[in-house]
């Protein structure tokens, strides 16, 4: 069946390693695949848009479906092929609710964290103020404080729904790497730090991890006064 799929994906991208990992989970491994390089500019090439024509990553194929959008693709997955692999979505009526809750409350992470890290590469020098920059900074600090409440809440060495790894974490686990790769102190968000560590070696993340990550393991420390 994953020899129907081809994924085009981008090193580094969450949205990308979402589906990766939805993947990995699925026990999908030989599905069709290509890295393609946001440097130069591959993602708006005539390959990518006759799959996704917002010329973005990742774009998803499995026979004549197209899912281009990672939670869907997630969605999908699991939807599709319930029974093979880890069962992603809980069938507890309250473990089900705060998946999808934490799901999409993920998204606002993303945000935030993309409105500090990427600040310089989306707003133009001659539109930067340092006041705008300031407020990202302070939205993704309230951000990171309700995501330490929601994981101190559950207790330690729990998953984001609770004791099972789910979408939940299969969605939101990408961006909580990044924080961590762009140098976010685990001892001034020890929670976060925990599920990082307890996520990181879990043979999904491990086979999906971005390649240019295991090249220049450093990282970078824009997020280490947050």
């Amino acid at each position: 069946m994953a020899k129907d799929m081809t994924l085009l994906w981008g090193s580094g991208s969450a949205p990308c390693w979402r589906v990766m990992i939805a993947l990995e989970e699925k026990n999908l491994q030989g599905y069709n695949h290509k890295l393609l390089s946001f440097d130069k500019m591959e993602h708006k090439s005539q390959e990518v848009l006759d799959i996704n024509p917002r010329g973005q990553l990742p774009s998803f194929k499995h026979g004549d479906n197209i899912v281009n959008e990672s939670y869907a693709a997630c969605f999908y997955l699991e939807s599709q092929f319930k029974s093979q692999g880890n069962r992603l979505i809980p069938d507890s009526p309250a473990e089900q609710a705060l998946t999808y809750q934490r799901m999409f409350e993920g998204l606002a992470l993303y945000e935030k964290v993309g409105g500090v890290i990427y600040y310089e590469y989306y707003v133009p020098e001659e539109e930067r103020h340092d006041s705008a920059l300031k407020r990202n900074k302070e939205a993704l600090v309230t951000e990171l404080k309700l995501w330490e409440g929601y994981l101190k809440k559950l207790g330690s060495g729990s998953y984001l729904a609770g004791k099972s790894f789910s979408l939940a974490d299969v969605t939101v686990f990408p961006t909580v790497a990044y924080l961590f790769r762009f140098g976010l102190s685990a001892e001034r968000y020890p929670v976060l730090g925990e599920y990082y560590a307890l996520l990181k070696d879990r043979p999904s993340i491990k086979a999906s991890w971005p390649p240019h990550w295991l090249e220049n393991t450093k990282g970078q420390d824009t997020l280490k006064e947050i």
